[in-house]
């Protein structure tokens, strides 16, 4: 039991994936993923109705939680590092490599600032199977009914999430259940046996 606490998993207190999100230490969650508006094109009496129907749902629905996340990883600290080596660097070639690196991790960046992401959550303590089910029925179509267009998360959605917040992917891609497993061909294994 020690050695499980003393993962990443059990630090952060993930226990696993469920039918309807990710059961913790403390709570079951579901996860709803929102398509973001873009308020630069709206007039300001759009975004007052925006602003409205989400205190709307706020209040309709007020345990629902929401996140606000990069759907790509930030570059903020590697620029620094590279910032910080250009200043102390003598070697001229090396610097224009530096300056190189400095300049792409910038355009990347600036590509993807407005690469957000929105979700809702929404945290079940002792609730039953059939009290969530009906719960995420009852705050998916409030959520709609108030204008916004989200979809529940699948369990591949909620580990991009993961992987992103925790740095393990630049780009989200997809990780495996298992570290490691695409290393391995456990059918030609099991067949040797």
């Amino acid at each position: 039991m020690t050695k499980n606490k003393n993962s990443v998993q059990g630090l952060i207190g993930l226990e696993r994936f469920t039918r309807f999100g990710v059961k913790t230490d403390k709570a079951e969650i579901a996860f709803f993923s929102v398509e973001p508006t873009n308020i630069s094109v709206l007039s300001a009496a759009n975004i007052d109705v925006k602003i409205h129907h989400l205190m709307m749902l706020l209040s309709t629905i007020p345990d629902l939680e929401i996140l606000a996340l990069d759907s790509c990883e930030c570059f903020d600290s590697n620029k620094m590092y590279v910032k910080k080596r250009l200043q102390t660097e003598q070697n001229e070639a090396v610097r224009k490599l530096l300056q190189a690196d400095y300049d792409f991790l910038d355009e990347i960046q600036l590509e993807m600032s407005s690469a957000r992401q929105f979700v809702f959550a929404l945290r079940f303590k002792r609730e039953k199977y059939e009290q969530i089910f009906n719960t995420i029925n009852r705050v998916d179509k409030a959520i709609s009914e108030h204008g916004f267009a989200a979809r529940r998360m699948s369990k591949s959605d909620i580990k991009r999430m993961l992987a992103l917040y925790f740095g393990t992917s630049i780009s989200g891609d997809e990780i495996p259940d298992i570290e490691g497993e695409t290393e391995f061909d456990l059918e030609a294994k099991t067949n040797e046996n």
